[in-house]
């Protein structure tokens, strides 16, 4: 466990100890039942009083996110199980979460600002949560079961993070699966009907136009509904105050920038490999292209913790980490289904939302977004 002290920092000793505890909590570093070093130990360590640790300790414990045993150590607590604690930590986090939005929506935010804000960063922990190196087979192998279930494979993006919230909140009972396969794995799992719907942004280079081609060439003679999800910005991330002065694609050539980059399929990816064949660059030119992710968050976390100068992604992910973003490229996000699968009632609370009011204004609230015809709908063959 890694702990930093800011001895000039505003911020009390102790809470600096209590905040970065909660925080690698948070982000599934310390896990229920790990141990955290003796009083003696981190004091010696972080160079500062012992009673400063130990008021860390107390807070967190009076809290119950750890435990400590008289000759046992302090541990990370685990979930209780009695119903009757269960009904009080419900009751605390409500009263946690009233308190929050009453403060900011007070201090003038709109609800909507505040209902985008939380949406994203908890995308953002999801993120945190998850083991970056994890890779999504194309080829996965599952199939579209009966019932409640709904696939979703295709492109990742935080406003159809969004739209998949809302869904579950409102149909609970609905199971939704997501895998981030890239735009053309999307399509390809529509074709081998291992999805029920896939997000896609991908630019023809031949016709300038997005979707429309590939969905033509991937699902010849296929009915299909196309749902505008967003016109969204792509642009490049990189660390607060941009301290490799990176103006554009063409500074990804330089030694000293090491770039980050989307999994093959990705329209992300597609994008980034055409405008870089316009510029006459290389992929060898650039340092860290073959460093492959799958999500535009995954992005902007592996830039926030230092592995890399920049990635390419879109706004809302650079905002989840606090980190810069230079807008290069506007483009289509749409949601394709089978026509059938668009006159399912299965899906149904989930177009009604993406066409909702509700929902455009969160994700303008977001950020980097145009929303003026989310939710439109074209039927094509």
């Amino acid at each position: 466990m890694e702990l930093k002290i800011d001895q000039h920092s505003s911020t009390p000793l102790y809470r600096q100890i209590e905040e970065q505890i909660r925080g690698l909590i948070a982000s599934d570093k310390l896990k229920q039942g790990d141990r955290l070093p003796a009083v003696r130990e981190l004091a010696r360590s972080l160079k500062v009083n012992q009673n400063t640790v130990v008021r860390a300790y107390l807070e967190l414990e009076q809290e119950q996110v750890i435990v400590c045993r008289r000759g046992g150590g302090t541990i990370i607590s685990a979930k209780p199980t009695d119903p009757t604690i269960l009904a009080l930590r419900q009751k605390r986090l409500h009263d946690i979460l009233d308190s929050d939005i009453v403060r900011v929506l007070s201090m003038g935010y709109a609800p909507e600002e505040v209902e985008a804000a939380f949406h994203l960063h908890i995308s953002r922990w999801r993120e945190e949560r998850l083991d970056v190196t994890r890779a999504h087979s194309v080829g996965e192998e599952h199939s579209i079961r009966a019932g409640n279930m709904i696939s979703v494979v295709g492109s990742h993006d935080p406003a159809l993070d969004l739209l998949l919230s809302l869904c579950r909140e409102r149909s609970p009972l609905v199971d939704i699966q997501v895998t981030h396969a890239g735009s053309l794995g999307g399509l390809i799992a529509l074709q081998e009907e291992r999805a029920h719907l896939a997000g896609i942004h991908l630019l023809d280079e031949e016709t300038g136009e997005y979707n429309y081609p590939y969905i033509r060439r991937i699902l010849p003679g296929r009915e299909v509904a196309v749902v505008h999800l967003a016109y969204r910005i792509q642009g490049l991330i990189f660390e607060p105050g941009n301290p490799k002065g990176i103006k554009g694609l063409d500074d990804l050539r330089r030694q000293d920038i090491s770039f980050v980059n989307r999994q093959k399929g990705s329209g992300t990816r597609v994008l980034l490999d055409l405008r870089l064949r316009q510029r006459g660059i290389v992929p060898g030119m650039i340092q860290g292209y073959g460093n492959e992710l799958d999500t535009h968050l995954s992005v902007a976390l592996a830039i926030a913790h230092g592995e890399a100068d920049a990635g390419l992604g879109v706004e809302a992910a650079a905002r989840s980490f606090g980190l810069d973003f230079l807008p290069l490229f506007r483009e289509r996000y749409d949601l394709v289904m089978p026509k059938e699968n668009y006159q399912n009632e299965l899906l149904r609370p989930l177009i009604e939302i993406a066409a909702s009011g509700e929902f455009r204004n969160v994700v303008t609230q977001v950020g980097g977004y145009d929303t003026t015809q989310t939710g439109s709908v074209t039927l094509f063959r």
